[in-house]
């Protein structure tokens, strides 16, 4: 029998995810295994979760997942190849997921993979190092290599984002696990409500303005209680930035190019987190890694705090095939399966201290609400157990 791995945020979880589990099951068998490697407090976007990630765990579990596994903070708030290097590093770390299940606009495979070969390709550094490039956005310049390279049709894949992230998918995808490309239904990224579905980013913000009676047809379980919100911690993400020296900054990932010092300056000026935004943005640096480098700053993220690849596979949620199928994970895991929170003190130091950075970011994420939350979440919350009842 398959096992499906899914990369995702749920952010919420909405009918288009559910949609997703579906059709997985639709095309690979009924009774396929469902194991998501899930963001947890904090998201590639640059910012908080809309609901912490006990919550979205027992989301995605109600709407069919059988194993939620968490994807650590210093992958999930990368740019989109490292997000994807880790993500599915952790599936294939299970030893059980044999196909990555991915949604794309395009909704086919070939493209995607003709785009990820190419970014794959020696020939592709050389031409993204052409001097005509200098001084363009990263984004630019990676799609006009593709484009000399394979030709407009694949560079056109880069264009949309699910399909930007399902070509990441595949440039890490280990040659044991095979792809399967599920069309992306209804709202388009960042886009209205459509044909029964809306965007992740749409519900959030329906949800953040106390419309949640709005987002309820989308949504797998009514919104109830406070959302996460960078407002919050808003002034604390500006203190942490204008005290930063320049060193600092440009210690953390992604910084390179001249932002570093962009963003000090920015911080010096701003007075609200989109301000800070506006001021670093140029057409040279996107918006989202903006976003993401105060995050990190933030957070306290450097370079040198993500290792080359997970360390551990950290359980946020089960069903009861989940247990099952759990069981057999322990057999064939090629890292250690975590749990119970307390047995991190089993693994090696290294493991020891990364789960010891995702502490620090739960606890920070506390900050995030109304009504703040208190630190040591991440010794004290165990898993979400799912038996299938409402």
């Amino acid at each position: 029998m398959p096992v499906a791995g899914i990369v995702a945020e749920y952010n919420p979880f909405h009918t288009g995810h559910a949609y997703h589990i579906a059709q997985t099951r639709r095309l690979l068998g009924a009774d396929t295994p469902v194991i998501c490697a899930m963001s947890g407090n904090w998201v590639q976007r640059g910012e908080c979760a809309l609901a912490d990630k006990w919550r979205r765990a027992a989301w995605a579990l109600q709407g069919g997942a059988d194993v939620v596994l968490e994807l650590p903070t210093v992958w999930a708030v990368s740019s989109a190849e490292r997000f994807a290097q880790g993500a599915v590093a952790l599936l294939a770390a299970t030893g059980v997921v044999d196909t990555l299940s991915f949604g794309s606009e395009l909704g086919v495979s070939a493209p995607l993979r003709q785009a990820a070969d190419c970014l794959n390709s020696p020939a592709f550094s050389q031409a993204l190092q052409r001097p005509s490039a200098a001084g363009q956005p990263f984004a630019l310049r990676r799609r006009q290599a593709v484009e000399s390279l394979a030709g407009p049709a694949v560079a056109a894949v880069l264009d949309t984002p699910n399909n930007n992230l399902a070509v990441e998918y595949l440039r890490a995808l280990p040659t044991e696990m095979r792809p399967l490309a599920i069309p992306r239904q209804g709202a388009a990224h960042d886009g209205e409500a459509a044909g029964g579905y809306a965007s992740a980013s749409l519900l959030r913000q329906w949800i953040r303005a106390g419309a949640g009676g709005r987002a309820r047809p989308y949504l797998s379980a009514p919104w109830t209680g406070e959302p996460a919100s960078m407002l919050w911690c808003e002034r604390a993400i500006l203190a942490r930035l204008r005290s930063a020296s320049l060193e600092e900054l440009q210690a953390l990932p992604d910084s390179g190019e001249g932002l570093a010092a962009r963003l000090l300056a920015a911080a010096r000026q701003a007075a609200a987190l989109e301000q800070l935004y506006s001021l670093a943005k140029t057409k040279r640096y996107a918006h989202a890694r903006i976003r993401r480098l105060a995050l990190c700053a933030f957070l306290g993220i450097r370079q040198e705090d993500r290792p080359p690849a997970p360390l551990y596979l950290r359980v946020l949620g089960l069903s009861s095939r989940g247990r099952e199928l759990l069981k057999q994970m322990r057999r064939s895991a090629s890292l250690p399966v975590l749990v119970k929170p307390a047995h991190i003190r089993r693994l090696p130091a290294q493991a020891q201290a990364l789960f010891a950075l995702e502490e620090r970011y739960t606890s920070l994420y506390g900050l995030c609400f109304p009504t703040p939350r208190p630190a040591g979440l991440e010794f004290t919350a165990g898993p979400v157990l799912w038996d299938g009842s409402a």
